[in-house]
């Protein structure tokens, strides 16, 4: 008697071929013999970092033992009927899955983006593009200055393929000081409370001399610093022109921001204005050990313009770098003031100088910048190759020695997935972005109040901790590798900002000491004869903290990222020599007289 056949497909089970399981003992136990012989014979710690490649090729044959077994089952009409059905019925929800996602992820997007517009919020990279100048105008186009980017890059931005450059084209702004082998190169640091000693300078000037005639020195030695300015004048005509070009009232450089992808933009002016910046200190800090101090400032204000030169580009890499250009022309301010070297006006000079500088208000500008442009990568990546291109911006198609092959396997299917993703998981992870990034931007700098919250900084930090230990997601796995790297630069421009109202202070303190003999007692002496308005701590907003000492000197400081008073009290890194912002004081104070 014939066995009633059911009513729905469905209800039939599904045959598993012997074959299967038989494959799939036979596998395993090859495995396991592999593995053994592996122990034996083999260095047990190699064996172990390549064991996985053992369970690659069980995963690989189960695989392959499972698509024969169902080959077999799918070559009868009945079930192969069965499978088109079914096929069909996966491949409407998949329609739908994708038809639904796209739609949400626009949808999410564009109502955010209407949101934060409404704020005054700018999500668009094109919106942070600085304007075009007058190229008569334009500092960055001056012949000193196009010698930094003019080998790479065209006068447009566009990059000079390799076989097509012009090898005679020397990049005259980067300057070798001949330190590279210097054990101590003798610049202070003035958060550290030191001054420079440019012996070892001269020495070094000296000794190259007996090798090589890359710097002029005398037959007989004289003072270091003058020793240093000979051997510094083989580049007195360039810094000549770069101070003519530095007169000229605009400054753009020909950067690519028309580039389909942000992130391939080059930026060789960067390398090159520090490096010139680099330059100019120790010109200047030569030049105030020679009693030359008006040559000082002429050089001080050349890396004021420098630093300055760069301000517009909306990228956090230029911010960064600007930071630590303006960080090394603080030295020949502080020594002036140190050795009270400056005088009236060349002090006023100065603080003009210093109070044009606004951190606070560039943070905010790059880091919305910053936003944009990593938006725009996100779409530049969704738009198509998606493997390809997410592999160029990871780096994650590149040959890595140290990955284990499961590592490489789970590159490969991570990159491999964004090329069937929907298009909307592309705009959540834009969203993802844009409010991961809109922490550190709102609530924890802010510039019309000239303040910084360390404590929202780091709640901002924990937020993105706790995000950043949960699995990643499609919808949000490449934010997240976005997001790590803008977590520090509230910190880092709160102390360039900290470090700008410090010396502002100071020179109102020697103004006032030229005036009357000593330091006052208190700050409230200073405004508004000798500063229009006394800075308040950004940390907090109190009153900076300022005592006049026994000797005479003084100590400034701000409480720095703690929050805390610690009484003035810089603290070094453990095995180091600097200052750390995150514990103890910010503090301006000279040396001890000797």
């Amino acid at each position: 008697m014939n066995e009633e056949k059911p009513k729905s497909i469905w209800k039939k089970s599904l045959p598993l071929p012997g074959s299967f399981l038989g494959w799939l003992v036979l596998v395993a136990s090859l495995a396991l013999a592999i593995s053994l012989l592996g122990v034996l014979f083999i260095d047990g710690a190699q064996w172990m970092n390549d064991f996985d490649v053992i369970w690659i090729i069980v995963v690989i044959s189960v695989v392959a033992a499972f698509l024969f077994s169902f080959i077999r089952w799918l070559c009868y009409w009945r079930n192969f009927k069965r499978f088109l059905f079914g096929l069909a019925c996966f491949a409407t929800l998949i329609a739908l899955l994708y038809a639904e996602e796209n739609w949400r992820g626009k949808h999410d997007w564009e109502k955010f983006k209407r949101e934060e517009a409404a704020k005054g919020e700018k999500l668009d990279f094109k919106d942070f593009i600085p304007a075009p100048v007058p190229d008569d105008q334009n500092f960055a186009l001056t012949p000193v200055v196009a010698s930094s980017y003019n080998y790479i890059l065209t006068r447009d931005g566009k990059k000079i393929p390799g076989d097509q450059r012009d090898t005679n084209l020397v990049n005259r702004l980067i300057f070798d000081l001949g330190d590279r082998d210097l054990r101590t190169n003798g610049i202070g640091y003035w958060a550290r409370g030191t001054t420079s000693d440019l012996k070892p300078w001269q020495t070094l000037y000296r000794e190259l001399a007996t090798k090589t005639n890359l710097f002029p020195v005398p037959p007989q030695p004289q003072s270091p610093a003058a020793d240093v300015l000979l051997a510094l004048s083989k580049y007195n005509s360039t810094v000549e022109e770069l101070r003519q070009a530095s007169r000229l009232p605009e400054s753009r450089f020909p950067l690519n921001y028309d580039a389909e992808n942000p992130a391939t933009i080059l930026l060789p002016d960067l390398a090159a204005m520090k490096s010139s910046v680099t330059l100019l200190r120790l010109r200047a800090l030569a030049e105030l050990q020679n009693g030359q101090s008006e040559k000082a400032l002429d050089d001080v204000k050349l890396m004021f313009r420098l630093t300055e030169a760069i301000r517009t580009e909306p990228v956090l890499i230029s911010e960064l770098v600007r930071i630590a250009m303006t960080a090394i022309l603080f030295q020949p301010i502080y020594e002036g003031l140190a050795h009270h070297q400056w005088t009236e006006a060349q002090l006023v000079a100065l603080d003009a100088e210093l109070a044009k500088m606004d951190f606070l208000a560039d943070y905010q500008f790059v880091m919305r910048g910053e936003r944009a442009m990593n938006c725009k990568v996100t779409d530049y990546i969704g738009e198509k190759d998606r493997f390809k291109r997410y592999g160029e911006m990871t780096s994650e198609m590149s040959s890595d020695d140290a990955a284990t092959t499961s590592k490489q396997v789970e590159r490969f299917f991570k990159m491999a997935g964004l090329a069937v993703m929907p298009s909307g998981w592309f705009d959540q992870n834009k969203l993802f972005l844009a409010r991961g990034e809109q922490m550190w931007i709102t609530d924890v700098v802010m510039p019309e109040a000239h303040l910084v919250s360390p404590q929202k900084f780091r709640e901002a930090n924990k937020t993105f901790s706790d995000i950043a230990k949960r699995p990643a997601r499609p919808w949000n796995f490449m934010a997240k590798e976005f997001l790590p790297a803008l977590s520090g630069a509230g910190r880092i421009s709160a102390r360039e900002q900290i470090s700008v109202d410090l010396a502002r202070t100071a020179i109102a303190l020697e103004r006032y000491r030229l005036a009357h003999g000593e330091y006052p007692e208190l700050l409230d002496a200073l405004a508004p004869k000798f500063i229009s308005e006394i800075p308040h701590d950004v940390i907090g907003g109190g009153p900076l903290k300022y005592r006049r000492e026994a000797d005479g000197q003084f100590v400034l400081y701000s409480i720095g990222w703690n929050e805390r008073d610690d009484g003035g009290i810089t603290v070094i890194a453990k095995g180091g020599s600097q200052p750390q912002f995150e514990e103890g004081d910010w503090v301006w104070r000279y040396p001890k007289a000797e």
